[in-house]
């Protein structure tokens, strides 16, 4: 988390980290051979100084810097049992760590962050807590520990429901919480946190563009995975605008992938194209490979929806080295995926086959991945239909609807029954057939497009 800047206010409630540096003043007090009466000296009342060493009240830090001028330490130790120059320490070793995760080098990221867990512990500081359980969040969520970073994030939500921390400071952390739910499926509950976290936002009066701008990108995606595809389009189209403005072109970036898609699934595939690269070049301007691997694969996407099949097949394997490039198994998967699909339309029936399933070897065990590995097990399912091979067909098939059912997407459960009908159909039960399209279509009925 970036650093924000907040007005302290002094706490009339007795908390730990009042209680500690309370303890810690009357040590020194005492140590410095001083009644309480001199230590206030003209500034402050002797009950005032005893109500900071009993934890009643908690200081300002101006407070605590001249206290501690008064008994020659360091500000930061009195303030947090820990010198100024350790604390220091502590926080470029929180940013090396962020840059690791920004880099995209997860593993290294999350080893960075747990070294770092007990330094950050002893200096007591809540503020630098909840800085590693935001910047630890990225690089665990984009490594498939999903859950592992919603935990940490629980910890972090705890902390900024006490004092010190402003509303902005809640609401970073509830977008991140709203993002790892939409990461495992739980749409519904995302959109709750990323709604509060767009209300703590815009009511906390300070300038945070950039944050808001994170909560739409994330709850456009949640709409787009309702099929609300006007509410998604509205939020990507407000959090453009304050992208731009702010002149971020990784969020840029973002947003114009979101675009792309948007437009993709409306059949603008012109406009998805100019879309996506334009966000292929805000990625391309800060180096980004992972990224642009991505949009790599969704040009190859739309090219083929163009017509352009050979372009598609270019773009994907252009997407699936650099993804392998960056040790990124998961968007290796997806191009592979996308490559079946070109390849099962085109009636490359055992590179279909051959593509799905090294897919599914690779999103093995990635809870954040059912819609790309119940894509690849229809792909895989119906590149066994048009060989014959019917009961492996079906086995494809019903692997695709639990992991759709895990998806809560109607559209997806209803693509996986289309198949599931045409599979019926190909064994000459036409009444099972019949019912699994009527099922299909009633599910689309509720569908908003």
């Amino acid at each position: 988390m970036d650093p924000m800047s907040r007005t302290r206010t002094q706490s009339r409630t007795s908390s730990p980290a009042a209680l500690r540096l309370g303890e810690r003043l009357r040590q020194l007090r005492v140590a410095a051979g001083m009644t309480q009466s001199e230590l206030a000296g003209e500034r402050f009342s002797k009950e005032y100084v005893s109500q900071i060493e009993r934890g009643k009240t908690r200081p300002t830090a101006e407070t605590v810097d001249w206290l501690a001028r008064r008994l020659g330490v360091d500000p930061g130790f009195l303030s947090d049992g820990v010198s100024t120059e350790q604390r220091q320490r502590v926080e470029a070793s929180l940013a090396r760590a962020e840059a690791l995760a920004e880099s995209d080098r997860f593993e290294e990221a999350i080893g960075a962050y747990e070294e770092l867990r007990g330094a950050v512990a002893a200096t007591g500081s809540t503020e630098l807590e909840v800085r590693a359980a935001n910047g630890e969040w990225r690089a665990l969520a984009w490594a498939g520990h999903v859950r592992k970073s919603l935990a940490r994030l629980e910890r972090a939500r705890q902390l900024t429901e006490g004092p010190g921390f402003s509303d902005v400071d809640r609401a970073e952390v509830l977008w991140r919480m709203g993002a790892s739910r939409y990461l495992l499926s739980s749409t519904t509950t995302a959109l709750g946190l990323l709604n509060q976290a767009l209300e703590l936002a815009e009511r906390s009066g300070y300038p945070c563009d950039l944050l808001k701008a994170n909560i739409l990108h994330w709850r456009s995606r949640c709409y787009r995975r309702q099929r609300d595809y006007e509410a998604a389009r509205e939020d990507v189209e407000l959090a453009l605008e304050l992208a731009e403005s702010l002149k971020d072109p990784r969020t840029s970036g973002h947003l114009y992938f979101q675009a792309s898609l948007l437009a993709d699934r409306a059949g603008h595939w012109v406009l998805a194209r100019s879309y996506a690269e334009k966000a292929k070049a805000y990625y391309e301007e800060i180096s980004d490979r992972t990224n642009v691997g991505k949009l790599l694969n969704n040009l190859g996407a739309v090219n083929f929806l163009l017509g352009h099949s050979d372009e598609a097949v270019t773009y994907l394997k252009d997407a699936f080295a650099a993804a392998l490039e960056v040790g990124n198994d998961a968007d290796a998967a997806r191009a592979v995926s996308s490559l079946a699909q070109v390849h099962l339309r085109n009636g490359e029936l055992d590179f279909a086959e051959e593509q799905a399933r090294q897919a599914l070897k690779l999103l093995a065990d990635r809870a954040d991945y059912l819609d790309e590995i119940g894509s690849a097990q229809l792909v895989l399912g119906r590149a066994l239909l048009e060989q014959g091979r019917l009961d492996e067909a079906g086995q494809a098939f019903e692997a695709a609807v639990a992991s759709f059912d895990q998806l809560s997407s109607a559209s997806h459960r209803a693509a996986a029954w289309v198949a599931q009908g045409d599979l019926a159909a190909k064994r000459g039960d036409d009444r099972r057939a019949a019912g699994l399209y009527r099922r299909a279509a009633e599910a689309l009925q509720d569908v908003r497009f």
